[in-house]
């Protein structure tokens, strides 16, 4: 592969990154709404399990990419050698 292609995964896995933190975030927020709205104790504690798993989803992909960067970057150091 050349060392463009690096850059431009890079580049790419960065913004992917973002739009994860963005994602969880987002989702977060959308969560914590749902326990202040929930009627029932049940649904309620329903809601703080989601939350939970979803911030535990993002988090394994926010880790995923971190380490395809931290590859990336060794790849491309390989091909300017």
């Amino acid at each position: 592969m050349s060392k463009e292609y690096y850059r431009k995964r890079i580049i790419d896995l960065r913004a992917d990154l973002e739009r994860e933190k963005e994602a969880k975030k987002r989702d977060n927020e959308r969560y914590a709404d749902l326990v202040r709205r929930a009627s029932t104790p049940t649904s309620k504690s329903s809601y703080r399990k989601q939350k939970i798993d979803a911030a535990a989803r993002h988090d394994s992909r926010i880790e995923s990419i971190k380490r395809q960067i931290e590859s990336a970057k060794e790849s491309l150091k390989r091909e300017k050698s």
